[in-house]
């Protein structure tokens, strides 16, 4: 026959139980670490949009000079810069803006053709609405209460 149950020894419920609230606080470390990790990319993507606004800003004002030397630069091209006075500068100025339309057009273009193939990720909102049914249907364990100076030092270690 079996030895008397002395207390020392766990039952197969207790067991169990000690197992699920270890596996509870693994995914709630697991949690956390997958937010502080977003955090942590989601300031690296705010420093780098900050950078490349700033960067998009200066370039958007420095627009006008590129207009001013295409016109002017036409202007030389047709023969302004020898005193036979070239093209009038009213259109040289007219083409060179002619030439920003231009381009601004093929690059509104471009963006729409690109955008247009931007799709909802289907495949990851199936999966995320299929492990919310499964999660639907599973009944949560309670966590032991513990102190929080052993919660902390887990969570550390």
């Amino acid at each position: 026959m079996s030895e008397p149950f002395d207390g020392t020894e766990r039952s197969l419920g207790q067991l169990v139980a000690s197992a699920t609230a270890e596996m509870s606080a693994l995914v709630h470390d697991e949690i956390a670490l997958a937010k502080a990790e977003i955090r942590q990319d989601v300031k690296r993507g705010v420093m780098g949009g900050a950078a490349g606004i700033g960067a998009a800003t200066v370039l958007l004002f420095s627009l006008p000079m590129l207009s001013f030397a295409l016109a002017y630069g036409i202007n030389t091209w047709t023969g302004g810069h020898n005193g036979n006075g070239g093209w009038n500068l009213a259109w040289c100025f007219l083409l060179s803006f002619a030439a920003n339309v231009l381009l601004a057009g093929l690059l509104g273009l471009l963006a729409y053709l690109k955008f247009r193939k931007v799709k909802p990720p289907e495949k990851s909102i199936a999966s995320a609405k299929q492990t919310a049914a499964v999660l639907g249907s599973v009944k949560p364990h309670p966590r032991p209460v513990q102190e929080k100076a052993a919660v902390v030092a887990r969570s550390s270690a």
